[in-house]
């Protein structure tokens, strides 16, 4: 009797720490623009108190964690993410006491908040950059700065290095009579990560929020943290021509290989991991998490997991799709990333899948309407993390906004010609909660973007009143994701011919569930037993989408099921 009363102690002891850990590694991320999300105090904008009140609506949909883009004090040059005071909340936003209270209820609800952490630059109003620009002993080597060249008597940038911004990176600065380096905005000076000390401020900075209870970051624009190191004379080279690009503005009229993907990079990131590693050690509780942003070479990605000596990113982001599928692709081109992704990966590092951010069009703009429940049931029906941005579980689309309307600095600093090619302004739109004025999203009369015109038939209060919305077919995707088969279950994944991609989760013991995806118009009839072994003779529809003659718990034969138009379905073994 005593030991089994000593075992039951030491499960009680033992079974809430292993639930701890690794809760991220079947999760569902959801990215919140918060200048879009929720407007409570008719200001036009979103906020902190305007989250905190529809987070019941992230739990509705089964959200794990959250990612807010940046919330921190900003002159709002790049919306946020030119940071002023990075452990401070912009009053457009709200208070640290609002951010507090948005802890707390996420709490109650068991949803994790993830914050936005800009390492590659701050804004050019932080202190830090003002102490430099001053020459003050203890900043001025924070940023990075160079004196320039002279030709035939006039003074130039040191390099030709463009901005992502267009333009050149450098910008001249009178006080400091030298020229400061910006990857990005020419309020966005870059920080100098090869002064050690930094390196320590910014770490500084992580575990200052993490210390608040946010449980981990979404690190932007990471390949461009490093530049290549300066030689004997403090010099830089500069970077090779694209001689497909003739706009010598245009960021891409370079190859950047001096300017982003540097090896120190990956080093930084296993840094910062340290820190995760250090506050788990230090609060206990869940696992803290980094989440990583780079459009980089895939053997580079494999890296920012780790290297075998050094933890990296949980969640180095999965681009392949996101990047790269187009509207003519077929399900060979979809299989062959997905399988990018699951066939580099290192033994034991979790995936994770996105096809929509605030810097991409969105699902049902860039590949159609009709296909944006089948995009969800990729994110969800694949093992490991899905990432959703905030209205793609409801099939928003781009909103159309003029060049006098256009508020995002990457088009501003371009033209009339060529804005709607670099603007993101048509995918950071007010969500759309009704079919209430601005969208439910705000009672102001004007609000900063504008609301999509057909908001009245897209909305949460619209589509959860339709049984096969988006929005309920995405909610039925989510809840499938709690079975041990889409947790722990083993995938094979392959396209039948060019029109169906299919893929099956496998685990032992359980039963395990088909995704088929009819990418175009034609209709297809499968043969299931040809392409994947160990299936029953009839399968059970699980989700159809509102293409499919088909309902829920439908039977169909497993060597003859037909697939209409643009239909995706998950099917179960019986």
């Amino acid at each position: 009797m005593f030991k089994l009363l000593v075992l039951s102690c030491l499960l009680a002891l033992v079974l809430p720490s292993l639930a701890e850990v690794g809760w991220w590694k079947s999760g569902q991320f959801y990215q919140i623009y918060p200048r879009s999300f929720k407007d409570s105090d008719g200001d036009g904008v979103g906020d902190l108190i305007g989250i905190t009140q529809q987070l019941p609506y992230l739990k509705e949909i089964g959200i794990t964690a959250t990612w807010l883009s940046p919330i921190f004090t900003s002159p709002m040059a790049d919306f946020g993410y030119d940071v002023a005071d990075l452990k401070g909340i912009d009053p457009i936003f709200g208070t640290m006491e609002d951010f507090e209270a948005l802890l707390a209820r996420a709490k109650e609800l068991d949803i994790k908040i993830i914050l936005d952490f800009v390492p590659n630059h701050t804004s050019d109003e932080c202190d830090w950059f003002i102490r430099s620009a001053a020459g003050e002993e203890e900043y001025k080597d924070f940023y990075v700065w160079h004196t320039g060249k002279v030709v035939n008597g006039i003074r130039q940038p040191p390099t030709n290095w463009l901005s992502v911004f267009r333009g050149s990176m450098w910008t001249w600065n009178e006080q400091r009579q030298a020229y400061y380096l910006h990857q990005f905005h020419a309020k966005q000076p870059d920080l100098n990560y090869r002064n050690p000390k930094v390196v320590e401020a910014m770490k500084d900075v992580l575990r200052f929020w993490l210390r608040k209870g946010a449980y981990g970051f979404r690190i932007d624009a990471v390949p461009h943290v490093y530049e290549i190191p300066a030689d004997a004379d403090g010099n830089w080279p500069d970077e090779p021509r694209n001689e497909a690009v003739s706009d010598p503005e245009d960021y891409t009229y370079l190859q950047h290989i001096y300017t982003t993907d540097q090896p120190e990079t990956l080093e930084l990131i296993y840094a910062f991991r340290d820190v995760i590693e250090e506050i788990d050690a230090e609060l206990g509780g869940d696992d803290r998490v980094l989440l990583t942003e780079a459009y980089s070479p895939l053997e580079v990605l494999m890296q920012y997991y780790g290297n075998g000596t050094h933890l990296g990113s949980q969640i180095p982001f999965n681009f392949e799709l996101l990047a790269k599928i187009s509207y003519s692709s077929d399900a060979y081109h979809y299989s062959e990333l997905i399988h990018n992704w699951l066939d580099n990966m290192p033994e034991g590092q979790v995936a994770n899948w996105v096809f929509g951010n605030h810097d991409q069009s969105r699902i049902g703009s860039r590949l159609g309407a009709d296909r944006i429940d089948a995009c969800n049931m990729i994110i969800m029906g694949l093992p490991g993390v899905s990432v959703t941005y905030q209205g793609e579980e409801m099939g928003m689309t781009d909103v159309w906004i003029s060049w006098e309307d256009t508020v995002d600095p990457q088009a501003c600093q371009s033209n009339e010609q060529e804005f709607e090619r670099l603007t993101r302004d048509p995918v950071r739109t007010p969500f759309q909660w009704s079919d209430e004025v601005n969208a439910g999203f705000s009672n102001a009369s004007i609000t900063w973007l504008p609301v999509a015109s057909n908001y009245k038939l897209v909305n949460v209060k619209k589509e959860r009143g339709i049984a096969l919305s988006h929005l309920n077919v995405y909610k039925q995707l989510r809840a499938l994701r709690d079975e041990p088969t889409l947790k722990q279950g083993d995938v094979s994944v392959t396209a039948i011919g060019p029109n169906v991609l299919a893929f099956k989760r496998t685990l032992a013991g359980y039963k395990s569930y088909i995704t088929l995806i009819n990418i175009n118009d034609d209709v297809e009839s499968i043969n299931l037993d040809s392409v994947f072994t160990s299936i029953t003779t009839q399968l059970q529809y699980v989700v159809v989408n509102d293409k499919s003659v088909r309902r829920k718990n439908d039977l169909t034969f497993s060597n003859s099921v037909l697939l209409l138009p643009k239909e995706a379905v998950v099917l179960s073994t019986v």
